[in-house]
């Protein structure tokens, strides 16, 4: 059996073995043990390597806790690194089969993200930028990088962290963005839903749907209110861009979810490597788009972050996760499937009249909307009404209707337990 720590915070470390939810080659001392999906509960079946120092800790909770069957071949030596020809190599690419050392794939990784943001213009000499920092694996990979290249592309960086209001959660996640703050020297600002909102938190959010039969849309609350609170952080510290550790695994999941749903606005909108700040917005940019979930992971364990791996109470109710278990499928009978559908959103073509109109300004708050309310507002509107459906889906055909606004119920810790983040 593989080291078992408990979840959480995931420190340096150097596992024993590696293994992952995907079929997974992992080279440890004596040969080469590979996980067989059937047997670990996986149905993908993709061919993903690492190889790894001895140690008794782990890598993180993406690629942990899995069993691993008896040695296959013990005389099986791992290979050098294919770069420097030196060292013996980590790792194997998911992307271009490349056999790495730790260290030359995280120069590697480095270099893709510097060509990612100069290729893409996302950030010009001079930018004051916002990271949107959760304390997750891939806002901290994205807060080090940025900071390791932050002397050749001429910026300054600023996290801000967003307090959803989340009991027994969000506290130790921003535990972990201040101790990487005080690690990097960076100046850091929290802001939180409560102050923004008028009280509301996402606790009382989720008290507040969970009676109107949608509680799995404590994620639609969130994803839209934590987009504006972002941007109110961004402007607060007088930031010029904003960047978000949105990773290629999360992209594609997006895209899934918008073709499932038949959403044919948020595919219209879906390409690229960010938004350029149209009416007023702060230009967004996602640096880490086109890495992978596993290489983000591999990255975050070579330079030994430390950073928050557990997930939300509320995903488990989420869309998104069945987005997840489809993209693992298609993974597994094509291993470009990730990449292949990031790409395809920006590539889409709509019809003329599938389009969604130019978008104009809130009436209530003068922000980028595609109706009269923006769609915080219009959440909000909902939530204050004691109406949490009507800014959801159809609902929002009851926006203009009349009704007494209710006061958000006082936070308290939710009741579920988290879950390890996978």
């Amino acid at each position: 059996m593989s080291p078992r720590g408990p979840p959480g915070v995931v420190g340096p470390a150097g596992p024993r073995a590696v293994s992952t939810t995907d079929s997974t080659a992992a080279w440890v001392p004596g040969g080469c043990r590979r996980v067989d999906p059937k047997s670990s509960g996986s149905r993908s079946s993709i061919c993903f390597r690492a190889f790894s120092e001895p140690g008794p800790s782990r890598l993180g909770s993406i690629l942990e806790n899995q069993p691993l069957p008896p040695l296959q071949d013990p005389t099986m030596p791992a290979p050098q690194c294919a770069s420097c020809n030196k060292a013996r190599a980590a790792l194997r690419r998911p992307r271009s089969g490349q056999a790495l050392c730790g260290a030359c794939f995280c120069v590697a990784f480095e270099a893709e993200v510097l060509h990612t943001v100069v290729a893409g213009r996302l950030l010009p000499p001079g930018a004051v930028v916002a990271v949107g920092a959760s304390g997750g694996k891939d806002s901290t990979v994205l807060a080090h990088v940025l900071r390791e290249l932050a002397p050749r592309l001429d910026i300054s960086l600023h996290l801000v962290a967003v307090d959803e209001g989340i009991g027994g959660y969000r506290d130790a996640a921003l535990a972990a963005v201040r101790r990487q703050a005080a690690r990097w020297e960076l100046p850091l600002t929290v802001v939180a839903y409560a102050d923004l909102f008028g009280g509301w938190t996402m606790d009382a959010v989720a008290r507040s749907t969970a009676g109107s039969g949608r509680s799995r849309a404590c994620c639609t609350f969130c994803g839209v209110l934590r987009r504006r609170a972002l941007e109110e952080g961004a402007r607060l510290v007088g930031a010029t861009h904003v960047v978000t550790g949105h990773n290629a695994d999360d992209m594609a999941e997006t895209v899934l979810m918008n073709f499932l749903r038949g959403d044919a606005g948020r595919l219209a909108r879906g390409g690229g490597l960010g938004s350029p700040g149209e009416g007023g917005a702060l230009p967004r940019c996602r640096p880490l788009q086109l890495a992978s979930q596993k290489e983000v992971v591999l990255y975050a364990h070579f330079r030994r972050l430390d950073y928050f791996s557990e997930e939300c109470v509320y995903a488990p109710e989420a869309f998104r996760g069945h987005a997840r278990d489809l993209l693992k499928m298609l993974e597994a009978a094509r291993p470009s499937a990730v990449l292949d559908l990031v790409h395809s959103a920006e590539r889409l073509a709509l019809a003329p009249a599938a389009r969604p109109p130019p978008p104009g300004a809130c009436s209530r708050c003068g922000a980028l909307a595609s109706r009269a309310l923006c769609q915080a507002c219009a959440l909000l509107d909902g939530l204050n009404r004691g109406r949490p459906r009507l800014a959801i889906g159809k609902g929002r055909r009851g926006l203009d209707e009349e009704g007494p606004p209710r006061e958000p119920q006082p936070s308290r810790p939710p009741t579920s337990q988290p879950v390890p983040d996978f």
